[in-house]
């Protein structure tokens, strides 16, 4: 699946070669160099609001695992102006649904509110991603597979040699499940962006005219796992 679709053909000298990422697969990202990564979405917690105790035990159990890592990861923030068209719409749904006159004024009046609110002022969510890497140089085998890896050009020998592509991808989700075990403690959960969620999200990055419009999945209404 190709990342940004057909636009190279729309345009005379495609801003393609200055996108890193060559297509995204089955949850996973394929750079041009070859590379693969998995985007977890993860919780935050209020630090401020735990005891002292608790502090203590995040900030060790944090220490524990970035000690376990033996590969580079990526934490990445990422504020957009929060899109609160569709709770407005829930509201809508709810006032029409409510018998009670009352309640349903109250239900309208406190819709309003919230639609001038974001109006006036600019409402920041934040998302928080675990950046996993693989990177098939890392890959010390000199079977055919290696030798595979080494005849043809970085990205293209994983996207058309589908067992090539899998036992990379075998290797990532590895280091996925290492990261997930060695966050254990810190209060935190995530869940894995699948390929379409990977293409909104990159898509919202790099057009940020349309970063506000898209939603990523909200972790709170996912089924997610414990770290």
């Amino acid at each position: 699946m190709g990342f940004m679709g057909s636009s190279e053909e729309n345009s005379g000298t495609s801003t393609l070669k200055y996108v890193d990422i060559k297509t995204i697969k089955d949850g996973v990202v394929v750079l041009k160099s070859g590379a693969l990564r998995a985007v977890l979405l993860v919780s935050s917690v209020n630090f401020d609001l735990k005891s002292s105790d608790e502090q203590i035990a995040i900030i060790g159990a944090y220490q524990n695992f970035l000690n376990s890592l033996d590969f580079s990861i990526q934490i990445v923030i990422s504020s957009r102006k929060l899109n609160i068209i569709p709770y407005t719409e829930l509201l809508t749904e709810k006032a029409n649904e409510q018998r009670n006159e009352l309640l349903k004024i109250q239900i309208i009046e406190y819709r309003e509110f919230i639609k001038n609110l974001t109006e006036l002022t600019n409402i920041m969510s934040k998302s928080f991603y675990l950046v996993v890497p693989f990177a098939p140089v890392e890959d010390e085998s000199s079977g055919v597979l290696g030798k595979i890896s080494h005849t043809l050009a970085p990205s293209q020998n994983i996207t058309e040699h589908e067992e090539l592509f899998e036992t990379y991808k075998n290797q990532l989700w590895q280091r996925v499940d290492h990261v997930a075990a060695a966050l254990g403690g810190t209060g935190l959960h995530f869940t894995t962006l699948n390929t379409n969620e990977l293409i909104e999200l990159f898509y919202g990055m790099y057009n940020p005219s349309e970063y506000a419009k898209s939603e990523i999945k909200d972790i709170t209404k996912t089924d997610i796992k414990q770290m």
